[in-house]
């Protein structure tokens, strides 16, 4: 038997290939949209992908499971399991709790495992030419290395109210009675890994074991002790904020993903034709460098998508539901325009005009900041200007500048009836380090908010707040009113 993993680390998302060698097959679980890498790795090990199956309906990225069934001609499999709401939207075979997928000697069994979402299934997978026990598990979002997947994406993301404490319960049971009851020594490989936020305590470790799992894990305790309230209460504890753009991958996901094909090459576009695309409106300029590199001078109305994590921050600074207008790239070669193009399209903005190596030639500006030590005269100045704190609301529990309101990058966009008006005075935002807080400042501008960026933002803050003669009690935004900086 042969298991690989295939990683992304933008989006900390992992899928599997698992392929039996003794007749050639192979089953891909949780694909991406970008198929390629799947098609060159079974190619690699002269396997034929016949199977395509996914865990559930994914809130973070689009699933490729269309895309490569269509493809390979491979069977594509979901679950039946959750109820009517929960029912996918395009042509698949249904699995439900005990149900086998068969790839030569491999046994493939699907577990229901309710929790992070009601219709969750994980996979059990027996190397039947070694053993007629299961030895591995592929747990999707039900079991992560040192956590479980949260049970309030769908109040956090996809509107419903209090599903969080049901979707708690359901884990413990699943706990209990699907992951538990199983020996030590099977390997555990989960959906995601440190930096998703479909959890707040993933480890790095692409794999773990139940035995592992079952000592060290925080919530261990409370499955020994069949304490399922003090589960809840510590689960539910300190979630990050959910990405707004969770929403519409859940309906996509749910529905089908529209199938993109052949992905042709970007094609270099001459400056000469993006800069009047762009002055109509008709391109939308994608700035993938890095945030020091776009505070130094970057295009008008441009938004800052930076190259390694551009399907994460694409998400929040475009919306393709509410616009369809094309993105040129920045990117220096045809390649790494490809590449980026394959980030974006996991998050489903499919459409690129092409790329360009260079600014010149393009309207250009330098983003407007404010220094940590000028901000309250700044603010003081404007009368009505505002500070917005976009990292999580955890961090901003944590310590803030004072006064400042809290809205995560991944909404600002999609939840501007929580900002002030555009004409009541510019905002001053900031992250922890200035990466969020420049992907969040270039969607607000875009949409029309006047917007200076706080230079070194919170760390910055934070250095100048704890300097020399300061007041440090108020370096962690306690205990100052609101309009107050120092």
């Amino acid at each position: 038997m042969l298991l690989e993993r295939i990683y992304d680390e933008d989006l900390a998302q992992a899928s599997y290939l698992i392929g039996c060698q003794a007749n050639g097959t192979a089953i891909v679980v949780d694909p991406r949209r970008d198929i390629r890498q799947y098609l060159d790795l079974a190619a690699h090990h002269g396997l034929r992908i016949t199977a395509v199956a996914e865990t559930h309906i994914h809130a973070d990225f689009l699933s490729g499971t269309r895309e490569l069934a269509a493809a390979t001609g491979a069977t594509a499999y979901v679950s039946g399991e959750g109820g009517e709401d929960w029912a996918y939207g395009f042509d698949a075979e249904l699995l439900r709790d005990g149900d086998t997928i068969t790839l030569g000697n491999i046994t493939i069994t699907a577990r229901h495992t309710p929790g992070h979402t009601p219709e969750h299934l994980s996979y059990l997978v027996t190397d039947g030419a070694f053993s007629e026990e299961p030895g591995y598990y592929l747990t999707g979002d039900f079991v992560f290395s040192g956590d479980v997947g949260r049970p309030d994406l769908l109040d956090e993301a996809a509107g419903y109210q209090d599903t969080r404490f049901a979707g708690a319960r359901q884990l413990f049971a699943s706990l209990q009675n699907a992951f538990l009851t199983l020996p030590d020594h099977v390997q555990v490989h989960p959906g995601h890994g440190a930096g998703s936020a479909c959890g707040k305590a993933l480890g790095a470790l692409p794999s773990t074991t139940v035995g592992y799992e079952r000592r060290f894990a925080w919530w261990a305790k409370h499955l020994a002790n069949n304490d399922e309230q003090g589960f809840i209460d510590e689960l539910l504890e300190g979630q990050p904020d959910a990405h707004a753009y969770f929403a519409r991958m859940k309906r996509q996901n749910r529905d089908g993903p529209a199938l993109l094909g052949a992905l042709r090459p970007l094609h270099q576009l001459p400056n000469t034709e993006v800069a009047p695309l762009l002055s109509d409106g008709a391109l939308v300029f994608a700035d993938t460098r890095s945030s020091s590199e776009v505070h130094a001078g970057t295009v008008v109305g441009s938004l800052n998508i930076p190259a390694s994590k551009a399907a994460s921050y694409g998400a929040w600074a475009y919306d393709p539901e509410s616009e369809d207008t094309p993105l040129v790239l920045l990117a220096p070669d045809a390649e790494t325009a490809g590449d980026i193009r394959d980030h974006l399209v996991r998050v489903g903005i499919d459409h690129m005009a092409g790329y360009t190596p260079t600014l010149e030639g393009l309207p250009t500006f330098v983003p407007p900041t404010v220094a940590p030590a000028d901000l309250e005269s700044f603010l003081a100045d404007q009368g009505s200007a505002a500070v917005l704190d976009v990292r999580n609301r955890t961090e901003h529990s944590a310590g803030h500048v004072p006064g400042s309101r809290q809205l995560n990058g991944g909404k600002v966009l999609f939840r501007q009836d929580e900002l002030p008006d555009q004409d009541a005075g510019p905002l001053v935002t900031y992250c922890q380090s200035g990466v969020r807080n420049a992907v969040a400042a270039s969607a607000l501008r875009r949409a029309g908010y006047d917007v200076r960026e706080l230079q070194g933002s919170y760390a910055g803050w934070s250095a100048w707040a704890a300097g020399p003669g300061a007041d440090r009690s108020e370096a962690s935004g306690q205990g100052v009113t609101a309009g107050g900086t120092r």
